[in-house]
């Protein structure tokens, strides 16, 4: 443990020193939104020199000849914006909302001044539809997060059209990208978010499920982008508790039905306001949260127990006691200092961090839980923003990140600790829980995962004319990951006395490899312009990506290991480096001022896992391989090209009535090159199976939206898709498996796993300002595919994914009341997730001879599986929280 301190610490100090390097090389965009209009008289004559002012800010401009004007780089938030000019009143427009990569038009008149002093105040109106939008973008904003039942980051992003349990529109996990402040915290190894963020740091989130801008890079699916609150020019703080359980409409199916308030836990603590610095402002926020999940493990046995199989004496010695099967026990914080000392200069520092450790619930180590692994995390993402704007028409940003996560996954750290031999490997017997239990032994998974990832990224923001926004930047990536197995305990043959024996071992490579590294370089630069006229608004762009893997790959791949006497040499070559050019268009088409068409096209590419690529990368394990031989698993290929989509996008927005807005869109994605599998043959017939570019696929849909902005009290969307996502493989290692299954190892386009076709999500709303909110969300999902089978020699080779699992219906609510008590604003809150306590399968589980997750046609085949109830998407949990927030 010392010494991975010693290194997070070591990482820490070689982040500042790069920071400084970063001053002089990168820039970076994409968190702030843009502000233009145009300000006249009421002969609608251009007022040239009238001051704009976002009040409360240094943000501002002063119109040109003919009275328009620009402001640049606002942070995401709703604003009073002033206007003023010599001789005439001043207007003050009210709840202007400024969100990120988007552009805000307020046109105003200023009368002549009559009353000295005069001031004419207009609060604006969220528009409907936002009609210069040229593709499928999301914004949900902190007061939208704030109200719904929601908890974290992924939940805001489970929400939206398009996206179905981490999939956007069809794609594989691990094909979007998440930024947090317009930097990627993606984690190399597996393409997946670094870093868990609680609702109550979000200012902003953004879901670009559609085409996507050239600034966006190392995606296929989609961009998820996160803009975190700051800190306040007065002291604040706020705190939030809550704790809730698991109420069973159905106990039959669970461990533990007992009422127990604080099976999850939450305490946050928020505190923010001037620092000891001039001009300079903190927020610091931290959490705590406990999950304790609704199975319970009894340690019935040790897992030093020694059962007596031949006579069915299993022998239990545990003391009964009851603990959770598995739990989420989480540290998390934000700590961010923002300096404006200088003039037109903003520097900022932010670190985010979380410390997680947990327990998958395994059901077969039930009334064995010291048996079962333990996973460790500890993630920090944290840099140094440095934003300097130049003009109201020009601003640049100056960023670096470092991203580090660690991962562990055993039941000792210490690989010689004593009980893993004492233990041995686990066991159970059909006589005791139809061999569904561990009586015995320990888990001897063991495995290690860290990245540790520097990233610089930018760009240059330029309104050169009225008409054209240009934004250039570049963004490089240095990443440092490992994984592996820290040691191993086989059976390994004794010498002396000619029996197995387990022993630990630290690694013997090939065949028992330890923890391997890998250092692969991305680069990446782009170019957009944005050109926005009355009628007409452009986005285009190209994206140039560079990824070197360094690393090697056999010469000869018939000769992998260069182990066949006689066969041409193979040696070990580098890689080579790969390039990809990306152009994206947009094109929205304003047919009226609430009414719009837009097209979208683009090509995206993305390098794989790292995971995926050195899984297994080490071709020597071949030495031994012959014709016939066992198989040796799916080899990685550090030498893969990356993967694309080509994307089609069109859509039509409509604001049916002033509060009642129409979003229509329709998509096609044609993917290519993604991760499969081919099998090659050697010099002496063998054949082993190795990652390449084969696998492909195409994604068609459309969706539907309907959105009724706050009407008295009332407010409500609902949104419908439709999609069809079909390809020759859900997994890249999928057509090993069906080649040794004897089935077409590449059939023809079948539905992936995760092709949800009907899709329904709705939210109701019901509010009124400081008194009490009200909120719903209902969810619905058609089957998704499965493989049946039969139980019968009449019908055989069933087509793969052929079925459909049963549909489902979610529905969240949350309620809120807001009172005042001894000059506090307080809110009591309840929350309801599953409130109809749906049972429906959890990740896709159905028996396949029935296409159902409750029964099976083979009940005694079955019968472990039948008693397991994390089968079972989660039962209903309500909660119940208190908000403080005091008027200091």
């Amino acid at each position: 443990m010392r010494r991975v301190m010693f290194t997070r610490i070591k990482s820490f100090h070689l982040a500042v020193c790069l920071l400084l390097f970063a001053f002089c090389s990168f820039t970076w965009a994409g968190t702030t939104g843009k502000l233009a209009g145009r300000v006249t008289d009421k002969q609608q004559q251009g007022l040239p020199g009238a001051n704009v002012l976002l009040a409360g800010t240094t943000l501002g401009a002063v119109t040109d000849v003919d009275g328009y004007y620009t402001i640049l780089n606002i942070p995401p938030g709703t604003y009073r914006v002033q206007f003023s000019f010599i001789g005439y009143g001043t207007v003050v427009v009210q709840n202007v909302l400024i969100t990120s990569d988007n552009t805000k038009t307020i046109n105003t008149d200023l009368a002549e001044e009559i009353v000295k002093g005069e001031e004419v105040v207009v609060v604006a109106q969220r528009p409907v539809v936002e009609t210069n939008l040229t593709s499928s973008v999301a914004t949900v904003t902190r007061e939208d997060i704030e109200k719904l039942p929601v908890q974290e980051l992924q939940d805001v992003v489970n929400l939206q059209a398009g996206v179905v349990e981490g999939h956007v529109r069809g794609g594989r996990i691990g094909e979007v990208q998440y930024q947090i402040n317009g930097v990627t915290v993606n984690n190399s190894f597996n393409n997946s978010s670094t870093i868990r963020v609680d609702r109550s740091l979000l200012q902003e989130v953004q879901v670009i499920s559609g085409t996507f801008d050239a600034e966006y890079g190392q995606a296929m699916s989609g961009v998820v982008n996160a803009v975190l609150k700051s800190g306040s020019d007065r002291l604040q703080w706020n705190a939030e508790v809550f704790a809730s359980d698991y109420l069973f409409s159905n106990s039959k199916r669970l461990v533990d039905d007992r009422f127990k308030p604080f099976t999850q836990q939450n305490y946050q603590l928020s505190l923010s306001g001037p620092a000891f610095l001039p001009q300079t402002t903190f927020l610091l926020n931290g959490r705590r949260f406990v999950d304790n999940g609704y199975l319970v493990a009894t340690r019935r046995f040790l897992p030093t127990d020694v059962a007596d199989f031949q006579n069915k004496n299993f022998n239990p010695t545990g003391d009964n006691a009851e603990m959770p099967l598995g739990f989420n026990h989480e540290w998390s914080g934000l700590a961010k200092l923002s300096n404006r000392s200088l003039k037109n200069v903003e520097l900022s520092y932010q670190a985010l961090f979380n410390q997680i450790e947990g327990k998958r619930s395994n059901f077969a180590f039930r009334f064995n839980p010291d048996g079962a692994t333990t996973q460790k995390t500890f993630s920090l993402v944290h840099g140094v923003d440095w934003t300097h704007t130049v003009s109201s028409r020009t601003f640049y940003n100056l960023n670096l990140r470092q991203n580090y996560f660690d991962y562990d996954d055993f039941v000792y750290a210490d690989l010689f600790d004593p009980r893993y031999i004492q233990a041995g490997p686990p066991r159970s017997d059909d006589a005791y829980e139809f061999g569904t239990a561990v009586v015995q032994g320990v888990d001897f998974t063991r495995f290690k995962q860290r990245t540790n990832s520097y990233v610089a990224k930018g760009a240059l923001t330029s309104q050169i004319t009225r008409e054209h926004l240009v934004k250039i930047g570049a963004e490089a990536q240095i990443a440092e990951v490992e994984f592996g197995a820290p040691g191993y305990i086989q059976a390994v043959l004794d010498t002396i006395t000619g029996n197995q024996v387990l022993q630990a071992i630290v690694a013997r490579p090939p065949k028992l490899p330890g923890i391997s590294k890998y250092k692969p370089v991305t680069l990446a630069a782009y170019a957009q312009d944005q050109l926005e006229w009355k009628d007409l608004i452009v986005r285009a762009g190209v994206r140039f990506e560079y990824f070197d893997a360094r690393s090697t790959v056999p010469s000869d791949l018939q000769n992998p290991a260069n182990a066949i006497a006689g066969a041409p040499e193979s040696v070990p070559k580098g890689t080579t480096t790969k390039t990809s050019f990306a152009p994206r268009l947009g094109v929205s088409y304003p047919i009226t001022t609430t009414a719009s068409v837009f097209f979208a096209y683009g090509h995206f590419y993305q390098f794989p896992a790292l995971g995926q690529i050195f899984n297994n990368a080490d071709y020597n394990i071949l030495n031994e391989l012959q014709a016939g031989a066992v198989s040796y698993g799916v080899l990685g290929n550090p030498d893969i090209k990356p993967e694309r989509t080509t994307q089609y996008e069109f859509g039509y927005k409509q604001a049916l009535t002033e509060n009642l807005g129409l979003d229509v869109n329709m998509f096609y994605k044609d993917i290519r090159d993604l991760l499969g599998v081919e099998f090659i043959s050697t010099y002496t017939n063998a054949e082993y199976a190795r990652l390449t570019n084969v696998d492909f696929g195409n994604v068609l849909g459309f969706t539907i939206a309907l959105d009724q902005r706050r009407v008295g009290i009332f407010s409500s969307s609902v949104d419908y898709t439709w999609q069809r996502a079909q390809g020759n493989s859900s997994d890249p290692r999928e057509t090993a498996t069906r080649a040794e299954a004897g089935e077409d190892p590449r059939p023809e386009q079948l539905p992936l796993n995760w092709d949800q076709q009907h899709t329904l999500n709705a939210t109701l709303g019901a509010s009124r300002p400081n008194n009490f909110s009200l909120s719903a969300i209902v969810r619905y999902g058609s089957g998704q595919p499965y493989t049946p089978s039969v139980l019968s020699f009449l019908v055989s080779n069933l087509e793969r994914n052929s079925g459909r699992k049963p549909s489902f219906v979610l529905i969240d609510l949350r309620a809120e009341k807001f009172f005042k008590l001894a000059g506090m604003n307080l809110s009591l809150f309840a929350r309801g997730f599953n409130l109809l306590d749906a049972r429906f399968a959890f990740s896709g589980f159905v028996f396949s001879n029935t296409g159902s997750p409750d029964y099976s046609l083979n009940p005694a085949g079955d019968r472990g599986t039948l008693l397991n109830p994390l089968r079972y998407y989660a039962p209903r949990r309500v909660e119940v929280g208190l908000t403080i927030n005091p008027s200091l």
